[in-house]
This record gives C-alpha cells, sequence and structure tokens, in this order.
C-alpha cells in the first residue's frame, strides 16, 4: 500500500458541501491536503483546514482564483516545491446559473464558461506538467447533469460543462498510457446543501428517504476511483440518488 503521507492533493473548488467533504475524505486517508477556493471565501477554507488539523491530519488552504493562469500556476509549483508532490488534484468548482437565453448576456456567458470550462483546463494543464515526471497520479473533474444534456435557462452552464467533459476525455486519452487516470464525475441530483435547503425545501425533505446526494458518500466515489487498479480504470462515473429520474 502506498504511503499518501508522502504527497498531497489539491482541491480547487473546496466549497461548503462536496469540495469540503472530498477535502476531508482524502485527508483522512493520509494526504496532505491543499484546498483552493477565491481568496472572498477564505474564512470558510481556513475554517476546514482548521478542522482537518484539529482532526490530527494535514491541511493548507489557497485563497485562488481558478481562472487566472499565473496564479493557478503559482499554487501548483507552491504546493509541488513546498509542501509535498502533488498526487490528486480534484476539480470542483460551482458555476450553475439559471437565465433564459435572451436574459443571457455575453459577460454572464463568458463568466461561466471561464470558471468552468477554462479553469478546468488550466487546473489539469498544471496537474499534467507534474504527475507526468513521476508516470503517477489523478485528475478528476465534477461534472453535473447539463455535462450531457442542456436544459432551458441553462445554456451558459451546460456550454460550459459539456466543454469540461470533453476535456477530461480528451486528456484520458492523452494521459492514461503515462500513468495518469483522468476521471469525470456527473452529479445527478440535488445535493445536501444550505443552498438547497433554504431555496428548494420540498427537495430538501427527500433527505429522509435518501432521496438527495449526500456530499461524504460523493467524497466516497471519489476515493474509490483513485485507488482503482489501472487494469481497470474508470473514465466517467454518474451519481444520482436511487429516485432520480434518468
Amino acid at each position: 500500500m502506498r504511503d499518501y503521507s508522502k504527497f498531497s492533493a489539491i482541491i480547487i473548488g473546496a466549497g461548503v458541501s462536496t469540495g469540503s467533504a472530498i477535502t476531508r475524505k482524502f485527508a483522512e486517508m493520509g494526504y496532505h491536503v491543499c484546498p483552493v477556493r477565491r481568496e472572498r471565501n477564505f474564512s470558510e477554507l481556513e475554517k476546514l483546514a482548521n478542522g482537518i488539523k484539529e482532526a490530527g491530519y494535514s491541511a493548507t488552504p489557497f485563497g485562488v482564483d481558478a481562472r487566472d493562469e499565473d496564479a493557478i500556476a503559482k499554487l501548483f509549483k507552491e504546493v509541488e516545491e513546498n509542501i509535498a508532490p502533488i498526487d490528486v488534484v480534484v476539480f470542483n468548482p460551482g458555476a450553475n446559473v439559471f437565465f433564459p437565453i435572451e436574459d443571457t448576456t455575453a459577460r454572464v456567458y463568458k463568466k461561466v464558461w471561464e470558471m468552468a470550462a477554462f479553469a478546468g483546463f488550466l487546473t489539469g494543464r498544471e496537474a499534467a506538467k507534474y504527475m507526468k515526471k513521476r508516470g503517477h497520479g489523478s485528475i478528476f473533474f465534477t461534472g453535473a447533469t447539463a455535462s450531457i444534456r442542456g436544459g432551458a435557462g441553462f445554456s451558459a452552464f451546460s456550454g460550459a460543462k459539456f466543454a469540461l467533459r470533453s476535456l477530461s476525455q480528451s486528456m484520458a486519452r492523452e494521459l492514461g498510457p503515462q500513468g495518469i487516470h483522468v476521471a469525470h464525475f456527473i452529479i445527478d441530483g440535488a445535493i445536501d446543501t444550505p443552498f438547497i435547503k433554504e431555496n428548494f425545501p420540498d427537495t430538501y425533505a427527500l433527505k429522509e428517504k435518501d432521496g438527495i446526494l449526500q456530499p461524504k458518500e460523493i467524497a466516497e466515489a471519489y476515493w474509490n476511483i483513485h485507488v482503482q487498479h489501472p487494469s481497470a480504470w474508470t473514465q466517467e462515473m454518474d451519481l444520482r440518488p436511487y429516485m432520480e429520474k434518468f
């Protein structure tokens, strides 16, 4: 069994639900985790990192805008050289917005694309640079229902998520033979988050019946894909509650 404590895991988009759960899971398994969000959310990142350290694990938070090419390059260099070799990278920013097509401004469309697609490219590219030297590593991208079908009012979100999915496929074909596991996760359904609780109480009520996705269980799936034997790698996994319609 590998000694994961010798390596780091970068989680881009370590928000209050899925991202935090993934961060905690990889920390519990021994990795020095590096949760990342924009600087304006740094206080929440510190709480996450402090909780992980209080539990006896290792964490270093970073306030970085994943759309900034120089900032992402600096982040990866800092982690690789001063914390531990990068073995896992999870790209998990949220970029979900709803606008009818005639109300979708160029600014909105571009911003969503930058958050969900362009930032994913920057993240994947930097991860590949460091992992290729060792011939090992995992690069995971979080997708959504919009990754495979565009819904009414989600032109910006679905366009960006389609792009992220194709990026993951291209990278998997290029990097898989070099020992790097690239996978895309389609999260199909509501997640147990404060946003769903406050804005969609009827949907949140399904939690009592296991009818919404639990962040901790999503994190378990990410870990299980990470430790797969290379003879049977998953390139794409979709996760949904048992009662969610396909």
